[in-house]
């Protein structure tokens, strides 16, 4: 598992999430590959947000918490040192959002986020194996890069 800071992790290796979580994601370069980093939060520490279940945080906060941080505390913390010199809106990025309603978590994802294989990983992130899940696209979660 990877070292936790005090938002999110970066995700490099198979640990298996078996609750299921609520949260933000990118997708960030290092090391000539694309790392999936997250913050979550279970939902029993959800927010409820109308008849959904949303992750307290925003992209914009977290980033700033890792950004100034620096590179070399990053990479300590196991997150990607291009944290630090980027906007958050730099990189792909996404929400986990549970509707309580038809019990369903939607993934809401930069479509560059959306092939097959990082949705995958994103449910095995999540803990939604098992989980009636969907993925959609959102004029937020788009990278204009």
């Amino acid at each position: 598992m990877q070292p936790e800071t005090e938002y999110g992790s970066a995700h490099r290796d198979g640990q298996t999430v078996t609750e299921p979580y609520v949260g933000i994601f990118w997708g960030v370069p290092d090391g000539g590959r694309t790392v999936l980093v997250t913050d979550r939060t279970t939902l029993a520490q959800a927010e409820p947000y109308g008849d959904c279940l949303t992750h307290p945080r925003g992209h914009h906060e977290v980033w700033e918490v890792w950004r100034h941080l620096g590179a070399t505390a990053l990479r300590r913390r196991g997150l990607p040192p291009a944290i630090a010199s980027h906007e958050y809106e730099a990189f792909p990025r996404g929400r986990v959002v549970y509707m309580r309603g038809p019990a369903l978590f939607t993934l809401y994802a930069d479509r560059r986020l959306q092939r097959p294989e990082t949705v995958a990983e994103l449910v095995r992130l999540f803990g939604l194996t098992g989980q009636t899940h969907t993925v959609r696209s959102d004029a937020h979660y788009r990278t204009l890069a």
